[in-house]
């Protein structure tokens, strides 16, 4: 089972930044897509960024420009994904959870448990 955990939430004015970072169980670096998702109350769970083996990204237009997603897999014990958030809005307040697969394991997708971004006016 892979494990996901997530850290750097919190409470930001608008206009401020936050780093949120997940680190992975993942032993292998290749072939694997890490990402972010997340969900407001009331609202369904909608895709924030991606990023693929190679570095190629994908963002949502509601974050693009703002938001900027990396991932760091020097450490050998780890897998880890990072999201700086910048420029933040009332409108990102949210629970964020970092996503992992791993197409060559098939369609399951790994989810850390979430954490709380809010950003206040």
């Amino acid at each position: 089972q892979v494990q996901l955990v997530e850290s750097g939430g919190g409470l930001v004015q608008a206009g401020g930044s936050l780093t949120l970072s997940c680190a992975t169980s993942l032993r292998i670096f290749n072939d694997v897509i890490m990402g972010w998702y997340r969900q407001a109350p009331g609202k369904e769970r909608e895709l924030v960024a991606i990023i693929k083996d190679g570095g190629d990204t994908t963002y949502s237009d509601s974050v693009k420009g703002r938001f900027a997603i990396s991932r760091d897999s020097s450490d050998n014990a780890k897998n880890t994904a990072l999201l700086q958030m910048n420029n933040l809005k009332p409108d990102d307040t949210a629970i964020y959870y970092c996503y992992t697969r791993v197409p060559a394991w098939g369609t399951a997708a790994y989810w850390g448990q979430g954490t709380q971004v809010t950003v206040s006016s």
